[in-house]
């Protein structure tokens, strides 16, 4: 019977250092394991800032020294699920990205709730059917909800939704950390190794 395998959820603020820890983190586990690395990459490079971060990251993960197989998976993770196997590590970044790519595309579907859980629910299976194939799963996200939300209905909206995102997240992960100004504290599942 196969080891099951092994789910950390990793948030943080924007710019906190969650992303470095993340790829720290999976480089280590896949060196102990002899394991594949693998990135899934939300990010769409659709104005300047989010370009220069697309590449920073790529810089990064090729300073490592380390063989990274980068998927770019805008929306829909599960397409890509049946790519992975049981040595395989797999880091996504970042969650909070792929629920934007999800809610515009929508257009004015983002409103009707049907939809909302229709897309959470969407969201979720892709993670578990990647967490069932891969050796461990890392999933990265921002906390946005400690930001003023203001009056915008559809800013609410998506806070909502990262909300239950990232409850059931946290439900799920064997390990959850959250990362302030670089240190990662572990808030389930003890030390990271």
């Amino acid at each position: 019977m196969a080891e099951p395998s092994t789910f950390i959820f990793i948030s943080g603020g924007v710019r906190s250092g969650k992303s470095t820890f993340a790829e720290e983190l999976a480089a280590e586990v896949a060196q102990q394991s002899g394991s594949q690395l693998h990135y899934i990459a939300a990010g769409q490079a659709n104005d300047p800032e989010m370009k220069e971060r697309i590449e920073k990251h790529k810089k990064d993960r090729l300073k490592s020294g380390l063989k990274w197989r980068t998927w770019e998976q805008p929306r829909n993770l599960a397409e890509i699920a049946s790519s992975f196997s049981a040595k395989d590590v797999v880091l996504f970044d970042c969650l909070t990205t792929l629920v934007n790519n999800e809610l515009f595309q929508a257009g004015e579907q983002w409103e009707d709730p049907r939809f909302q859980r229709c897309m959470i629910e969407s969201i979720s299976e892709g993670i578990r059917q990647i967490k069932g194939r891969c050796q461990t799963l890392i999933v990265v996200s921002n906390e946005v909800l400690n930001e003023p939300i203001g009056s915008s209905e559809l800013v609410f909206t998506y806070s909502k939704l990262m909300g239950v995102l990232h409850q059931e997240m946290a439900r799920e992960a064997n390990q959850a950390f959250l990362v302030e100004a670089g240190i990662p504290a572990a808030m389930k599942g003890g030390e990271k190794s």
